[in-house]
This record gives C-alpha cells, sequence and structure tokens, in this order.
C-alpha cells in the first residue's frame, strides 16, 4: 500500500512539473542573432541613436527601475510606439495601471511586436516582447491581466514614446 501511494504521488509530481519542463526543452521562436528584421543597424549606429538607458533596454535587455517612467502616468489618448523605429505598438486605450511600475497593455496593435522564450532568470520562463520591425526588447507579457485579453504586457517606458491623438 506505501508503495502504491509513493508512485502515485511521484507521479502525479512529475506530471504537474510538465509544463515546467516543457518550456526549458521548447526552442525560442526568435534566436538571438539569427534573425533579420527590416529596421537594422550597427551596434555604434543604435548607440548614436538611443539615449544611454533607451539603448540599454532596447538593444542589451536592460530593465529601468519601476515607477521611474513619464510614461507610465501618460494617460492621454494616443499611440506608444518604438523608441527605435518609431514602429506604432500600442494604442493608449489598452492602457492600464498595473501597479508594478511599468507602463501596461492588455493588447498590441496588429503586427507590431514578437515575443522570444526568456530563461535569463533560473528556474524562470518568461515571455519577453520585441518590436516586430527592429527588435528591440520592449518587456515581457503576463497572463495576469485585465480582460478582454488577460494579458499584461509590461513594458519599459524607455523603449517608447508618445503621441497624443489629433484633436
Amino acid at each position: 500500500m506505501t508503495d502504491r501511494r509513493t508512485i502515485l504521488a511521484a507521479g502525479l509530481a512529475g506530471l504537474a512539473a510538465l509544463p515546467f519542463l516543457r518550456s526549458f526543452i521548447e526552442q525560442p521562436a526568435l534566436a538571438a542573432g539569427t534573425t533579420k528584421f527590416e529596421y537594422a543597424l550597427t551596434d555604434a549606429q543604435w548607440r548614436a541613436k538611443l539615449p544611454g538607458l533607451a539603448y540599454d533596454v532596447l538593444r542589451h535587455e536592460a530593465t529601468e527601475r519601476p515607477f521611474t517612467s513619464p510614461l507610465n502616468d501618460e494617460h492621454r489618448a494616443g499611440t506608444f510606439a518604438c523608441k527605435g523605429c518609431a514602429l506604432p505598438l500600442f494604442a493608449s486605450r489598452t492602457k492600464f495601471d498595473s501597479g508594478t511600475g511599468w507602463p501596461s497593455f492588455y493588447a498590441p496593435l496588429a503586427n507590431a511586436i514578437g515575443t522570444t522564450v526568456d530563461k535569463s532568470i533560473p528556474f524562470m520562463v518568461r515571455t519577453e516582447v520585441h518590436c516586430r520591425r527592429c527588435g528591440g526588447h520592449l518587456g515581457h507579457v503576463f497572463d495576469d491581466g485585465p480582460k478582454p485579453t488577460g494579458l499584461r504586457y509590461c513594458v519599459n517606458g524607455a523603449a517608447l514614446t508618445f503621441s497624443p491623438a489629433k484633436a
């Protein structure tokens, strides 16, 4: 009887771990350095084009400190675009206050972003969000957002520009 319980417990633990283990086996949707983007610059050109933090975030996947971006408090109607290539990424109507300290959106504009599997933190698998046109790192997407999508695109404000809607 004890052996059956042990085997059953081990089997259930193994089943529970499958999604976690599978994520380590899956290949990322976009392997670094293997994809050509339609808007591409050399590292020196990116460094000259982007201010310090924007360069670090967009080109080297840095993260700005929470509650430091002025775009976190931007509530006007308009569009948020990639600071690297100016591709429109998010409509302001999809922005919400997640309380995390970074601009958060529940949906991107059509054909605006790409994703990759991010395993940069040991024992954690996240989905990285990047600009579809230039490959710039934007942030991550999580499944704890509001309706209608249930997603939270947690984006570094340093990676974005904002253009207010024309009246």
